[in-house]
């Protein structure tokens, strides 16, 4: 664990005489960090955030730094997870590696994918009861492992069910006992927990998967979009105004945005939380 590492991340928080910023008001605080690239929220409003070489910030709901993990093996991460109750999950294709840290990021288990029958992760997440799910790009298959034993439980072949050569998966995420699947290009493919295909949801160009209540929500240009998960229906939240964030995530009372480098904390707006 390195030390804090200020001098890499200014953060300024705003007065309620800052310039109005549309229908998110003004922001609680922004957070710079150089090369910002993924974010995540844990339970408790915690941020996480990870900059290109692979290391993990942690914020508080105010938007101070609380926290640094800086790994030994410098690499981009695909994958940062925070939203689970006790554990915060990482995962770098580059390296071919993923990693489990608690709430104060200490590492928990750190593994390759050798032991698995994994030839080309390019990506991963975590599931329930220690598993880890895995897209293989080399035989197009979906795995799940047991990362505590180091086994292979499942392999599900994919080909044939996208009905393509091809899948550029950038993203899979479990979210209430159901894994999504992005594929910008495509869509979004939702699966069962044993890996067995339910449907596709036929929107395309989403930048990051972001659940809040029983939605799956994505940025339009500057428009919030939301789709149902259980009706399927597609609603437009609001419209951001002039500002264009390249993706947003959302925690239990806050909305964040992230463009140009910087990421914006706001209080989450009534017009997202009367959601069904």
């Amino acid at each position: 664990m390195r030390s804090l590492g200020i001098f890499l991340v200014f953060i300024y928080s705003y007065s309620g005489n800052a310039q109005n910023q549309g229908i998110l008001g003004s922001p609680i605080a922004e957070i710079r960090i150089n090369e910002l690239d993924l974010i995540s929220f844990d339970t408790k409003d915690q941020l996480f955030v990870s900059n290109t070489s692979g290391d993990i910030y942690l914020f508080n709901k105010e938007g101070k730094q609380q926290n640094l993990f800086s790994p030994a093996r410098q690499g981009r991460l695909d994958q940062l997870e925070a939203a689970r109750t006790v554990s915060v999950f990482s995962f770098s294709s580059d390296l071919q590696e993923y990693r489990v840290l608690d709430r104060f990021l200490n590492p928990l288990a750190e593994n390759g994918f050798s032991f698995s029958e994994v030839n080309l992760a390019k990506a991963a997440t975590l599931g329930n009861n220690h598993v880890v799910w895995v897209w293989d790009e080399s035989d197009m298959t979906l795995k799940s492992l047991d990362y505590l034993r180091g086994a292979l439980i499942q392999s599900q072949p994919l080909n044939l069910i996208s009905g393509s050569e091809a899948l550029d998966v950038t993203e899979i995420r479990e979210f209430k006992n159901r894994l999504f699947m992005n594929v910008p290009a495509s869509g979004v493919f939702i699966f069962d927990n044993q890996g067995n295909l339910m449907r596709k949801i036929e929107v395309k160009g989403i930048r990051k998967l972001c659940y809040y209540k029983e939605h799956l929500l994505w940025l339009d240009g500057t428009v919030l979009k939301a789709i149902s998960l259980t009706s399927y229906d597609i609603l437009v939240i609001f419209e951001l105004g002039t500002e264009m964030p390249d993706y947003l995530q959302i925690g239990q009372e806050r909305i964040a945005l992230v463009s140009d480098g910087r990421v914006a904390l706001y209080p989450i707006p009534q017009a997202l939380r009367s959601l069904e």
